[in-house]
């Protein structure tokens, strides 16, 4: 600490002042503390200036736009005030922006608090916990008064009363209280509920940044080159009076033709056939897609880890369809078929992929057919609950096990080496 000087050059006596180096030390300090306090994490690495300037379109007018966003989310950055809404699709950039602009305040000195919604209940549902470190009530108090709040991944919280309570306090005390708050919607806004569409597009307090158009995108529901075998899997070729089944494997397997074949007539809700590798699962499902594309109606059937591994090829330079191409239309299909769900690699990123898929279909209530080894007891052991919970909903889903033994003979053989085949590719 230093005196310091008065208009006559002789040193102030009654008072102190931190020196340079003290008042650097200082700064760094208060700087470190913003960053812990923001929750950022490793996006802490994000700003404006490590943002691509046009965006990650390849289209001129969604590159002007996104040019535009960005200036209206500087001024944001500057002065907050009121609410911005974050809309665009998958990969657009939002949360970069989000994060940008996060950082953007804490390097002028200012704190910024973000947290991704699904992360937000469950430090909420963590607090109710005797070991809990922070008390429920502090760490809620914290979230709502945040100087300045950024939610990201909305949309993505479990469709449960608490959830939906919690949230609707939160965003109505910021709302009434006009707190500057970012939003970060993963699903498109006419699929939230009214209350929170009136909130979030409320002109007198909130501003909507269309980060990049949605482009519509048409598909041709048509089996691939690689599903020959799929193609010739039908009701007529689905043998449930097999000679090697009991009495009571052959009725536990016309039973699952009856669902498979009345769900084919009227796709509603999800069924989820589980039951051990070549017990007739694949076929059923398949046979499901064969009759809706016999009636002319589209479907689409994926194997989940060969999606998986699509979905990566779709970042190299030679693919021909874009990331976002390919995720919406396994997202929207009118008719899904998840074969082989749990045979994927259980990365993060994996998690992240198939949550967003199963949500938005879950949300959309989008009929679905999925195919695991799993039991209902496996799932809810493996899959993590965000997942699983949706799976064997039944309010949604009919769980199905086919406690046949695997195929016998050659063609069962075969069947079971070309799948092996598949997932080795």
């Amino acid at each position: 600490m230093v005196h310091p000087f008065l208009p006559s050059g002789k040193p102030d006596f009654t008072r102190v002042v931190p020196c340079r180096c003290v008042k650097k030390e200082l700064d760094d300090e208060r700087l470190a503390r913003l960053k812990r306090y923001s929750n950022l994490g490793t996006l802490a690495q994000f700003s404006f200036q490590n943002l691509e300037p046009q965006g990650r379109s390849g289209n001129p007018k969604n590159q002007a736009q996104f040019q535009q966003v960005c200036e209206t989310i500087k001024a944001f950055a500057a002065d907050p005030k009121g609410w911005l809404v974050f809309v665009g699709p998958s990969g657009s950039g939002k949360t970069h922006l989000a994060a940008a602009l996060a950082n953007e305040r804490i390097s002028h000195g200012f704190p910024a608090f973000y947290i991704a919604t699904p992360d937000l209940l469950d430090h909420l549902r963590a607090t109710f916990s005797p070991n809990s470190e922070i008390p429920y009530d502090e760490f809620f108090d914290q979230v709502r008064n945040a100087p300045l709040l950024i939610l990201d991944d909305f949309g993505l919280q479990a469709s449960t009363a608490w959830a939906r309570e919690k949230l609707d306090q939160l965003l109505t005390y910021r709302y009434n209280s006009k707190l500057p708050t970012v939003i970060v919607p993963i699903v498109a806004l006419e699929h939230l509920d009214d209350r929170l569409q009136t909130r979030l597009t409320d002109p007198e307090l909130s501003k909507v940044c269309v980060i990049e158009e949605k482009q519509p995108v048409s598909f041709n529901y048509t089996w691939g080159p690689e599903f020959e075998l799929q193609k010739s899997m039908t009701f007529d070729s689905f043998d449930w009076r097999r000679v090697n089944l009991s009495s009571e494997q052959r009725e536990n397997l016309e039973s699952a033709y009856q669902v498979a074949f009345e769900f084919a007539k009227s796709p509603e809700g999800w069924v989820v056939f589980m039951g051990e590798t070549g017990c007739g699962k694949t076929h059923l499902a398949a046979a499901i897609v064969n009759y809706r594309y016999q009636a002319s109606k589209p479907a689409l059937f994926v194997v989940v880890p060969e999606f998986l591994d699509h979905l990566r090829s779709t970042f190299s330079p030679e693919s021909k369809i874009s990331f976002d191409q390919l995720f919406e239309k396994v997202k929207t299909a009118p008719l899904l078929v998840l074969d082989d769900f749990g045979e994927q690699t259980t990365t993060q990123w994996v998690r992240e992929k198939l949550y967003q898929v199963i949500n938005y279909r879950y949300n959309s209530r989008l009929p679905m057919v999925i195919t695991t080894r799993y039991t209902i007891a496996e799932i809810n052991e493996n899959i993590e609950s965000s997942i699983s919970s949706r799976l064997i909903d039944p309010k949604l889903s009919t769980p199905f096990n086919i406690t046949v033994p695997d195929y016998r003979g050659d063609n069962a053989s075969q069947k079971r080496t070309y799948r092996r085949e598949r997932r080795g590719r």
